[in-house]
């Protein structure tokens, strides 16, 4: 199981990493897809949607289950990867690359409230 270093996790099992243009990408991690089985379809939030943290903000199914996408913190969606709703399996493909949607948020203190890469480890080992 991959969990890269750069990124920032939730106990929900999403990623985000800082964009260049000061927003937020955000996805789904390898163990969640892992977890989900082939992914077949991805409701991400709208743009503009309000982002309350740990609340249900979009949906991802496989051919498993569903399982709701809660938001890592306070924001505002700002985009959604449209390429990635068209084509819901690259999240099976590559979790890391496949970001389904960037949020703005006014929260100085996000990596605090995020785990780094070695404590979601440890909360996916204890699993």
């Amino acid at each position: 199981m991959q969990i890269p270093q750069s990124l920032l996790y939730s106990t929900q099992h999403l990623w985000a990493k800082p964009a260049a243009d000061g927003t937020w990408e955000a996805g789904i991690t390898d163990y969640a897809q892992d977890l989900l089985g082939d992914i077949v379809f991805v409701d991400a939030p709208a743009v503009g949607s309000k982002l309350k943290a740990g609340q249900p903000c979009g949906l991802v199914e496989s051919v498993k289950t569903g399982s709701d996408l809660h938001a890592l913190v306070d924001g505002e969606v700002t985009d959604v990867n449209q390429t990635l709703i068209n084509a819901p399996e690259q999240i099976n493909d590559s979790p890391y690359t496949a970001w389904i949607f960037k949020f703005k948020t006014d929260d100085t203190e996000i990596e605090k409230k995020l785990l780094s890469a070695e404590a979601y480890k440890a909360l996916t080992d204890d699993a």
